[in-house]
């Protein structure tokens, strides 16, 4: 007859899919501030996290719901938006005297050129320290959103309300979307200085 159960049962957050143990003991255990980005299916969210006596600190944040305070008419979910929300973040966490961190991608898939190395490039270009590969981080031109201009610009005009109807209901033309990415990138760059 069985008297017990023969296994372990995991943590809660592990059984979920939320935690990693294994590579969290791992980032934990380097004793450095960690970037932690989570990409969700409408925002993108970036923290600086420190480990602390009572639980991990938030320093410094920036989320893709911020850009619209700095002018940005696309939505959050896109390449250009993680780019900008990883460029704010760095310009906030140099501000508070943070140059150096390393990068915490949770549970998400590292998969080169992906909205995360977008985050991640944008934190470096407003100069974080981070430790990367170059060849994970996607092209200026994709993250500038030239490839959706060329496209919008290959349509006839009826077809480009029909794809692009969000785009064109916010007052933004999909033609238009480098240069407004310029703009706003300009726009963080004399608010945080």
């Amino acid at each position: 007859m069985a008297r017990s159960a023969t296994y372990k049962v995991q943590f809660k957050r592990r059984r979920e899919g939320k935690t990693n143990y294994n590579r969290r003991y791992k980032l934990v255990d380097l004793d450095k501030t960690r970037m932690v980005v989570r990409v969700t299916s409408n925002h993108t969210i970036v923290q600086l996290i420190k480990v602390g006596a009572n639980g991990d600190e938030t320093l410094v944040s920036a989320t893709s719901k911020q850009l619209k305070d700095y002018g940005w008419l696309g939505n959050g979910k896109n390449t250009s938006a993680a780019y900008l929300t990883g460029y704010l973040f760095g310009k906030k966490a140099i501000s508070e005297d943070y140059d150096e961190t390393i990068l915490d991608i949770g549970l998400q898939p590292s998969i080169r050129g992906t909205k995360i190395y977008a985050v991640l490039k944008g934190a470096l270009d407003a100069g974080l320290w981070i430790p990367h590969n170059e060849s994970v981080l996607p092209d200026d031109s994709r993250i500038r959103g030239e490839h959706i201009a060329q496209y919008a610009e290959s349509m006839d005009e009826e077809e480009r309300n029909a794809k692009f109807a969000n785009y064109i209901r916010c007052g933004l033309s999909p033609v238009e979307i480098p240069d407004h990415f310029d703009s706003v990138k300009n726009k963080i760059d004399e608010a945080t200085q």
